[in-house]
């Protein structure tokens, strides 16, 4: 496969049909969810959602068989001045004066995307605190963060009751409001119960469980070497944003963007496109040798700055789209300075088939720390002359701690329990938290949880996580 310079290949975005083995599956199907609330908050009309066309329903009159919205001090407003450019859904807003709720009955149990669309409103800032729940979890806990305009925040909560609960609380003196809410069926493969924590040895791999217990906040969400992607070529109406920004040192000639043409080959076995879309597979950034006979001294680094006191997931995206024959990458991953996986084989993971992506997920805990990073490099495997390291795309996301809050205070459930008085408690379940992670550490073995195509992370074995062939020996 040709390794083409992204400024020239970019001229066109079109994959080619192409037939493919019959031994590859290509997931082409629209994913349809069997939970797909949008609703336009403040509005008695359905508005258009630019640029995805998908239908938001005005709250105002839903319909009785929908979502139900219960409050005692509420009502819509109209904005006189749209801005310009602006979605129509920003064009009204709900407005809350007490703690106020939208229920929505849940089909399908299991994870759920959530998504606020909030756009600030001129009134001063201390007028604008407010608290938003999801079920039992703190989503927001201040109101909009100053000096953003418009912001989308997206949330995977698991949700294994009849319905879901979003809740507006105003703080004293202050209202709360929202523009427009999404409650979306999440794939069940999407979010995997466990990952590994990095911070030990790669010899003794910790791994936490319940992943999909907890709820998770979207940090970033980044297409590496390729252009904005909007939910409009998302199947799962996501925005991917570019990597400039977070990249260092991308002035090294040996660094390079790469794109694709060709097809990317979607397994049976591994992550479809609701995992990750074309248009980040067919894109990357490569540390490369490829007019050389040395291998390049370097890593290509990313780093995001984050809020510490949290632990964050992060999940790397990676499809090999530049190597020329399968079997000429190999390469190290690092998170956090941490050797995350030696020696890495994409060939070897996706049974000897290029442009086939996987992705691997990791823990990090943020104590301490304002960034995360990423780096991908040469390994001590890597050959002259050829494609040196890869990634594809980046996704970080915020998880919720001990008292289910994802931004300050705590969750629903605790706050009502009385939990903000009770401060000792706090620190006896963070002991305990503690103390099972030096348990499990001392306990540790790599767990198969047979879902999609995920490395192995134990160290450099290449075994996958299939759901009928046998894995390979694991650390």
């Amino acid at each position: 496969m040709a390794l083409l310079p992204v400024s020239a290949a970019l001229l066109s975005l079109t994959l080619t049909a192409l037939l493919l083995p019959a031994s590859l599956v290509l997931s082409s199907t629209q994913f349809a969810p069997p939970d797909n609330y949008l609703v336009n908050c403040g509005s008695d009309a359905p508005t258009t959602l630019d640029p995805d066309n998908r239908p938001f329903v005005g709250d105002h009159r839903a319909p009785s068989s929908s979502f139900r919205l219960t409050s005692s001090r509420t009502f819509p407003l109209a904005d006189a001045t749209p801005r310009p450019h602006s979605s129509p859904i920003y064009s009204q807003v709900r407005v809350f004066y007490s703690a106020s709720s939208y229920r929505f009955p849940v089909k399908q149990k299991g994870t759920h995307i959530v998504r606020l669309h909030i756009q600030r409103r001129s009134d001063p800032l201390d007028r604008q605190l407010f608290r938003v729940y999801a079920g039992e979890f703190l989503l927001i806990g201040d109101g909009v963060e100053p000096g953003v305009d418009v912001a989308i925040k997206e949330y995977f909560v698991w949700v294994d009751g009849e319905d879901l609960e979003i809740r507006f609380v105003p703080k004293k003196g202050s209202f709360a409001y929202v523009n427009a809410i999404e409650v979306i069926s999440a794939p069940a493969s999407l979010i995997a119960d466990d990952a590994r924590l990095l911070g030990g040895s790669a010899r003794s791999p910790i791994w936490i469980t319940g992943v999909t217990q907890r709820a998770l906040e979207t940090v970033y969400r980044v297409n590496v070497g390729g252009p904005k992607v909007t939910p409009f070529n998302d199947s799962l109406w996501r925005t991917w944003l570019p990597d400039d920004e977070y990249l260092t040192a991308s002035e090294d000639p040996s660094i390079r963007r790469v794109y694709t043409s060709g097809p990317i080959r979607y397994q049976s076995f591994g992550p479809a496109r609701q995992d990750g879309p074309d248009n980040v597979y067919n894109t990357a950034r490569v540390v490369t040798s490829e007019k050389s006979s040395s291998i390049p001294n370097l890593n290509l680094t990313w780093t995001f700055p984050v809020v510490e006191g949290y632990e964050y997931l992060v999940r790397l995206h990676f499809c090999d789209i530049a190597s020329v024959a399968l079997g000429m990458l190999y390469f190290n991953v690092y998170v956090n300075g941490y050797l995350a996986y030696e020696n890495l084989d994409l060939s070897s993971l996706t049974i000897q088939s290029l442009a086939s992506p996987v992705y691997a997920d990791f823990v990090v805990r943020g104590c301490g720390l304002d960034s995360v990073s990423v780096s991908v490099g040469p390994s001590d495997l890597s050959r002259p002359h050829s494609v040196d390291a890869i990634l594809n795309g980046v996704e970080i996301f915020k998880m919720s701690n001990a008292v289910k809050s994802l931004d300050g205070g705590v969750g629903m459930d605790l706050k009502r329990s009385g939990i903000c008085n009770a401060l000792p408690l706090v620190a006896v379940v963070c002991l305990l938290v503690l103390l099972s992670m030096v348990v499990k550490r001392r306990l540790a073995t790599l767990k198969d949880s047979g879902v999609w195509a995920r490395l192995s992370l134990g160290g450099s074995d290449s075994g996958l996580k299939y759901s009928s062939i046998p894995l390979a020996d694991k650390l």
